[in-house]
């Protein structure tokens, strides 16, 4: 059986950690290696996990502590990186802010793997309203931002055959090892935000298409540690990793329209922000155009 690493990067994420340990202890595949990075470490968060890891017994789990908020991006590399020198031959990358009940979830995702599927995802559904939150996703070019097939619908089942896209949230992803051998790592100058945008823009790119998997679940507590698009912290990096985005991936005329939308639609946005936002905006923009 190959070996499979698992990765989520914790950023004050204590009070999801409970539904996220139960979540996986239920899986009927044990063989896999759960790798916590973790942004934000503390002495009440290294008590929470050995209680949990009681509590909801995992296969295998390390716990690396970074000395600051290093980022999504990577993190995600650093717990990417251990995984394959520990000899991982896939790597699952999952948030902490989800519950999952389907107890073979992660084995038909491999069984789809080992048939030859390099990145494969399941539907995601709201936490609290279980509307759908991804069925499969679409890069906009022109636009320069990603949106999600059936975002937002009550799911009656619409959406539960298996298709290919060429994008899709990073948020729970089984991904095979040759594609980073191929494409690389996430791009850590993101942080966070259109850092998986970008990783699967390149994947594509080089030949990899996403497997979305209609009858399997997972639940999505949205930006629980973020706090979401539209705080100050959000408007800033959406806005300067969208813009970045496109200057580094997209070309000539497809780049001017994306720019000229993307900076449009912020002036619009910045007519009903608030002070702070419209701060965050402006630097955002500023930082989106300078970034190298």
């Amino acid at each position: 059986m190959p070996s499979i690493g698992l990765v989520t990067v914790l950023y004050n994420s204590n009070e999801v950690l409970e539904g996220f340990f139960k979540s996986l202890s239920l899986q009927d595949f044990k063989d896999y290696h759960l790798y916590i990075v973790d942004n934000s470490p503390s002495s009440s968060t290294d008590t929470l996990i050995a209680d949990l890891s009681v509590k909801f017994p995992l296969s295998e789990f390390t716990h690396i502590k970074n000395d600051e908020n290093a980022g999504v991006a990577k993190g995600n590399n650093q717990g990417i990186k251990r995984a394959m020198e520990d000899g991982a031959e896939y790597l699952l990358l999952l948030n902490n802010d989800i519950e999952f009940s389907q107890p073979y979830l992660l084995s038909q995702m491999l069984e789809l793997a080992l048939k030859g599927e390099n990145i494969i995802v399941p539907k995601i559904l709201y936490f609290d309203s279980k509307r759908i939150w991804m069925a499969g996703g679409e890069l906009l070019k022109r636009k320069g931002y990603t949106i999600h097939v059936g975002e937002d619908e009550i799911d009656n089942g619409q959406y539960n055959t298996n298709a290919y896209y060429k994008y899709a949230p990073t948020c729970f992803m089984l991904i095979s090892k040759q594609v980073f051998d191929k494409v690389g790592y996430m791009d850590e100058r993101y942080f966070v935000y259109f850092d998986d945008t970008d990783f699967i823009y390149r994947a594509v790119n080089n030949g990899y298409k996403v497997l979305y998997v209609g009858k399997l679940e997972v639940l999505h507590k949205v930006s629980s540690t973020t706090g979401g698009y539209e705080t100050p912290f959000g408007v800033y990096y959406t806005t300067r990793n969208r813009i970045f985005f496109i200057r580094k991936n997209l070309t000539m005329l497809t780049k001017v329209v994306a720019l000229s939308y993307t900076l449009f639609t912020r002036i619009i946005k910045a007519l009903r922000y608030d002070k702070q936002q419209l701060v965050q905006l402006k630097q955002g923009i500023k930082d989106g155009l300078e970034l190298k």
